[in-house]
This record gives C-alpha cells, structure tokens and sequence, in this order.
C-alpha cells in the first residue's frame, strides 16, 4: 500500500500555499477591485490594501515554513504542532468564512470562478487536514 509520510505533506502543503498566494495576484484584476475600491475613503482603500498584503505574505510565509522546515514540523515538537495547530486553524476559518459570510455570487458570472472556487474551497480543506494533522498526530502516537 502507498503511504505518505507527514514531512512529505507538508511540503506538499507548502506548495499548496505557494499556489494560493501566487493565484491570489490574479484577484485585483479578474474582480475588479480598483473600480470598486475607488468609491472608498483614501484610509480605507489603503487599508484594504494593506490587509491584502499581509494575507499575500501570511501566505508565503505559511509556504516557506512548510517548504524549508518540514522535517522538524512534522516530528510534532511543542512549537511544531502550535505552529501547524495555528496554519490549520486560518484554514479552517478560511473554508467556514467561504461559505458563512463570503458573498459567493461571483461565481455564477463566469465558468472560471466557479472552477476557481471549486479549486480554493479542495485546497482550504486538503490544507486544514494536512495542518491538522501536523497538529495531532504526535498526540495519538
């Protein structure tokens, strides 16, 4: 039988990170969001701006660590399963935030953003488990 090791998870997480950011630069565009930012006070808009970023580098960070780091994340030290315990968590919230307060009528104007949706929503849930695991595993051994 084909077993997966955890360390091998989790770079496999890393890049599933890489790919959320690396898509995420698509967003501005495909959404429009100058137009409709544009309407915004100058502070607000900056804002909105700004917490994109930060999510962008969350991101890659959340990538580099799993990428560069996985050996040690996935021998389950105290700080290993915070850490992974804290990326599953963001996940989770994610993957509920997708479908309790993120307006989803987007995805009905385009066969991409039902695909892409479609796409986030597997990779949300394959990260949460991945993470999480990370998180637990150590506990049950």
């Amino acid at each position: 039988m084909f077993r997966i090791s955890l360390e091998t998870l989790l770079v496999l997480g890393g890049l599933g990170n890489l790919v959320i950011a690396l898509s995420s630069l698509a967003l501005p565009k495909l959404l429009g969001w100058r137009e409709e930012l544009a309407p915004l006070r100058p502070l607000t808009r900056n804002l909105f701006w700004t917490y994109a970023g930060y999510t962008f580098g969350i991101h890659i960070w959340f990538a580099t660590l799993s990428i560069a780091a996985a050996k040690p994340l996935a021998e389950g030290s105290l700080l290993a399963r915070y850490v992974t315990g804290f990326i599953a968590r963001s996940w989770a919230v994610r993957l509920i935030g997708q479908f309790a307060w993120y307006d989803r009528t987007v995805r009905e104007e385009r066969l991409l953003f039902r695909v892409g949706e479609g796409a986030y929503v597997a990779l949300f849930a394959a990260l949460t488990l991945i993470y999480g695991a990370a998180a637990t595993v150590r506990l049950w051994s």
